[in-house]
């Protein structure tokens, strides 16, 4: 990709409502070549596509729009024989996302989640505290990019010294996937990647010699069945398996705390935007905290979209696709979609809930991390609400902007003062 497509890309990521709302008036699908697809913007057809994975397949659900360096393409090759590349929940389809998805629900469900909340209530006190005297704070790095990844570890069961690589090499894969990076950086950003890959090895080894009662034993027992053991050396797992092991932990690693960033990012951007709404929620935050996180979640959720590509020839609002086509599924598009939301590009937290979004999925992929994501901003917000009531985005700081992705919308930055 040239720079002046990549310029183009980055103006299109930073703000992709205009094309939203000029593909939702168009008649039929619109082709985006910035995107090499075409995206699907109406909730209608949103919905349509991801009840229908057996015509729009996941495949190629997280594509991305930069190929690495040769040199950094050498490091990601290496890594103790595992593949870069193993069968991860979310590019899987059919028989394959099932078993995938399976421990993903389960270890996820409504007991461990709630297990996990006095952790996170511990953790977000301990991360204001370290600012709390000052007066003033960057959101995004110094508690919106730090609490997602220490709640995900602790419900993983990893070693707490093993979670800062975790997030670096999490934002740096997205990084090393989606922009235009030097050398240097995609060096550094493929080193991490290896690194992390061996970590999760170790960890994918450990646990299967030796279970324990967290979240990483049960991914890794669950997707190693008695046939597949008996494949390898008694006690060992073949390399094909630790690959895919590897990959699934990193793909629910990805997907665990980058997400919840995001939203917690766009949340107090659009809550402090609008200051009579977050007076609404210091002052009621028993009703207003829910709200508010449906509500960000759909004025500008941090999954604005994936990629999807049909399987045979479909019909999708009255557009004639063939196999093969690609398509850019916009969650984002779906929520500011006046035919189902009144006053869609109105951020608003007093609108009825009656509507449902589509932010966290729909169908066979939704996402199974939702709850434990709520649970994460609404213990923040509740945190935010009584220590910092006067919160506030600093005059003084610099404009808000956001990230130039469609995978974990958020700001850059959030310069915060109280």
């Amino acid at each position: 990709m040239d720079p002046q497509q990549h310029a183009r890309v980055d103006e299109l990521t930073r703000d992709p409502y205009p094309l939203y709302a000029r593909a939702r008036a168009a008649k039929g699908l619109t082709y985006v070549p910035e995107f090499g697809a075409w995206l699907v913007a109406r909730d209608a057809d949103v919905r349509e596509v991801l009840r229908r994975p057996d015509v729009f397949s996941s495949a190629n659900a997280v594509r991305g729009g930069v190929r690495p360096s040769p040199a950094a393409l050498a490091v990601l090759a290496d890594g103790d024989g595992l593949s870069p590349r193993g069968e991860v929940v979310i590019t899987s389809d059919g028989l394959a996302h099932q078993r995938l998805r399976a421990p993903i629900v389960r270890g996820l469900g409504p007991a461990r989640v709630a297990a996990a909340l006095p952790f996170v209530a511990e953790r977000a006190e301990a991360l204001v505290d370290a600012f709390a005297d000052q007066g003033r704070v960057e959101l995004m790095e110094a508690y919106a990019m730090r609490l997602p990844g220490e709640v995900v570890g602790h419900v993983l069961g990893f070693d707490p010294a093993d979670v800062p690589l975790v997030v670096r090499a999490g934002h740096r894969t997205e990084a090393l996937l989606f922009r235009p990076l030097s050398e240097e950086e995609q060096l550094a950003a493929a080193h991490d990647m290896v690194a992390l890959k061996r970590l999760l090895d170790g960890y994918v080894r450990d646990r299967y010699a030796a279970p324990r009662d967290d979240l990483c034993s049960e991914l890794v027992t669950s997707l190693v069945t008695a046939d597949d053991a008996e494949e390898g050396e008694p006690g060992l797992l073949t390399l094909a398996q630790r690959t895919e092991l590897v990959a699934h932990l990193n793909n629910f690693l990805l997907a665990g705390h980058l997400t919840t960033t995001a939203l917690i990012g766009t949340a107090f951007l659009h809550l402090l935007s609008n200051p009579d709404q977050w007076r609404m929620v210091c002052e009621r935050p028993e009703r207003m905290i829910p709200a508010a996180i449906e509500e960000t979640a759909r004025f500008d959720t941090a999954l604005q979209a994936f990629r999807r590509v049909t399987t045979r020839p479909a019909t999708l609002a009255g557009t004639e696709l063939p196999a093969g086509a690609e398509l850019l599924v916009a969650f984002g598009a779906a929520g500011r979609d006046d035919a189902r939301y009144p006053r869609p590009d109105v951020f608003d937290i007093t609108r009825p809930a009656a509507a449902r979004h589509v932010a966290f999925g729909l169908g066979a992929h939704a996402c199974p991390g939702a709850q434990l994501a709520r649970e994460q901003l609404r213990l923040t917000l509740e945190l935010f609400t009584r220590r910092f009531p006067s919160l506030r985005i600093a005059a003084d700081g610099p404009a808000v902007t956001m990230r130039p992705s469609l995978i974990h919308r958020a700001p850059e930055a959030l310069h915060l003062t109280w």
